[in-house]
């Protein structure tokens, strides 16, 4: 936009209003906008420092990487998204980096989410987004570029002046994916990086605070209460406050194992693969939710593989979620197909036949399938395969951060309403593949 006396004197109204204490501008900018046609009104209502709290700007400082570790709820994402126009904008930037988890979080998220790039941007900077070509272009020729945490690789060749990444902790390759970035920001005066994630105890989230030019921000879900819908708010807060996952996905601390945990993350670590070797079984398990809509519990569905001689099990897929029967019948059966699966097993306690029954409506078809009755308690049944990844014998092939915390931060002090939902397929997979052989059962 060209500078006029108007833009002059919006820029003012920025300006001054930004100095206000936030409780006090809210008043002055809805004055303001009264006062304004409507191009004006767009400008401040678009004025990201009029809008933002104070963690949610770039720290003053000589910083490449603006590490915020916050809650659920924080405001991450509109941080991350509004940095990033910011930048792109005034060209400061003119290559970034978009780093995600996957490639449809890159574009679920960080490009077309609520508080993403797309729906923040003004009309006079709204880029272009290709989603074939994993790129966006601003009208000012700046252009940005998807990446995917599973596919670290892609990372070597380009460069770039910024970059943008989304819930590091959560990564499936995350040191070899920040490895890649780095060196490839080659690009600016110096190149910076903003990384928005809730933590997780892994080891980048343990060194990144205390490395040489990191810039921490630390926050909650409490500090963006006030834009939060109180449905939200209060149920989380009621579940979850006061828990160790409420540390962690709440207060955003590292909430790391507790005492009495099967599971140890050094175990985990220490056996952790890129690969699995050649195996002679998979299985596909499952621990059902059972509600006909998507439940607030989880099923859990994890794909497990062991050797010919079950010394050791591999643990190849984790596709747990709140899913309907069908839903995660669907899935369980697309895994069975992609891995070549031996069988699909399945606690089925609380529904008899029911599970086989809603894998058989969900693909008409004969399945090696076998129900597991669970006469013991949960923290029982784990202990003798808690114990073979003490022994090294559970590699997990890549990362699966949700699965890991649960397993590493459940306890029998939880009870029932701990249940863990991924945890338990795991035993079951590895119940099955390394500690007892029970003939299989097929199902037409």
């Amino acid at each position: 936009m060209n500078m006029t006396t108007a833009d002059n004197l919006i820029s003012e109204i920025i300006d001054r209003l930004s100095r206000f204490p936030c409780a006090q501008r809210a008043a002055f900018l809805d004055a303001s906008l009264k006062m304004l046609d409507k191009d004006d009104r767009l400008r401040l209502q678009h004025a990201w420092e009029l809008h933002a709290r104070p963690d949610q700007l770039p720290p003053p400082g000589n910083w490449n990487t603006w590490l915020i570790l916050a809650g659920r709820g924080f405001g991450k994402t509109r941080t991350g998204a509004e940095w990033v126009r910011a930048q792109t904008e005034t060209g400061r930037a003119r290559r970034v980096a978009l780093v995600a988890r996957s490639l449809d979080e890159a574009q679920s998220v960080m490009i077309e989410g609520e508080s993403g790039i797309l729906n923040t941007s003004p009309p006079w900077h709204m880029p272009t987004y290709e989603p074939s070509k994993r790129k966006l272009t601003w009208p000012n020729g700046a252009r940005a570029l998807t990446f995917s945490s599973h596919e670290p690789d892609q990372l070597r060749g380009p460069q770039f002046d910024a970059a943008w990444c989304d819930e590091l902790a959560s990564w499936q390759y995350p040191n070899q994916t920040w490895n890649n970035l780095n060196f490839a920001l080659r690009l600016g005066q110096p190149p910076k990086c903003v990384v928005t994630t809730t933590p997780r105890p892994i080891e980048l989230i343990r060194s990144l605070p205390v490395s040489p030019g990191v810039h921490v921000t630390r926050g909650s879900t409490f500090d963006n209460r006030d834009n939060l819908a109180p449905s939200f708010f209060n149920g989380i807060i009621e579940r979850y406050d006061g828990t160790r996952l409420g540390r962690q996905e709440i207060h955003a601390e590292l909430a790391d194992e507790y005492e009495d945990a099967l599971w140890k993350r050094e175990w985990i670590e220490d056996a952790r693969l890129a690969n699995h070797p050649p195996v002679a079984r998979i299985v596909v398990a499952i621990d059902p939710a059972m509600s006909a809509k998507p439940s607030s519990s989880e099923t859990g569905i994890v794909v497990v593989g062991a050797d010919m001689h079950r010394e050791h099990a591999y643990v190849i897929a984790d596709e747990s979620g709140r899913l309907t029967p069908q839903g995660w019948a669907m899935r369980a059966v697309h895994l069975f197909d992609k891995f070549n699966a031996s069988r699909i097993i399945a606690e089925d306690n609380a529904g008899g036949d029911l599970v086989k029954s809603t894998l058989k409506a969900a693909v008409p078809r004969s399945l090696p399938y076998k129900g597991i009755k669970a006469r013991t308690g949960k923290y029982l049944r784990a202990e003798p395969v808690a114990a073979l990844y003490e022994q090294g014998r559970v590699h997990h092939v890549g990362r699966f951060p949700e699965l890991e915390d649960q397993m590493c931060t459940w306890s029998a002090e939880l009870g029932p309403s701990g249940s863990p939902d991924r945890a338990d397929a795991l035993v079951h997979a590895i119940t099955e593949l390394m500690i007892e052989r029970i003939p299989i059962k097929i199902w037409v």
